[in-house]
């Protein structure tokens, strides 16, 4: 079930540890596009700690309006579609959540984004292999992702267990 018809190409933007620079190049990667005339869409996939909203320069406080009393409608910035779980709470707000509702967080963020017809996606996972990353390739067709690892031999563990959960599910990188 393709929840996401309306987008020609997903691009996921992850790690297998947090600080290495996913937001920036899932932001960056974005504003590239959208300059060399495509449209393209921003999902922050990562309900603990969200940082498109600051990134992409909105207001705080800025929220989607909704559509027909379900849809999300997204937060335009730069000329990119966003949508993230940052404009939905408030940036004080702990989420202190089980996996359940994690995972129902991000499938609605997911599959209740009035996104319009967009030539890429590009979704900035959380850190790690978990519930919104096996959630997410259980629930669409993933044709590529991207892994940001840094240069410490520390560093590339991690995301070397990203390329071999992607490996698993056949998503290129």
């Amino acid at each position: 079930m393709n929840k996401l018809e309306n987008i020609k190409q997903l691009i996921c933007v992850a790690s297998g540890k947090g600080g290495v620079g996913k937001s920036t190049t899932a932001v960056n990667l974005a504003l590239a596009l959208s300059k060399q005339g495509h449209r393209v869409g921003l999902l922050d996939a990562d309900i603990y700690g969200p940082s498109v909203p600051l990134m992409m320069g909105v207001p705080p406080g800025t929220k989607p309006k909704i559509r027909d009393q379900k849809f999300m409608v997204p937060i335009i910035a730069h000329g990119i579609e966003c949508n993230s779980m940052g404009f939905l709470v408030d940036p004080g707000t702990a989420m202190v959540w089980r996996a359940p509702m994690i995972i129902s967080a991000f499938n609605q963020i997911l599959s209740d984004t009035a996104w319009s017809d967009l030539d890429y996606l590009v979704i900035d996972m959380p850190p790690r292999t978990g519930d919104i990353q096996l959630s997410l390739v259980q629930s669409v067709r993933v044709p590529r992702s991207l892994i940001v690892p840094t240069p410490q031999d520390v560093s590339l563990l991690a995301p070397l267990k990203r390329v071999n959960m992607y490996t698993t599910f056949a998503i290129p990188l």
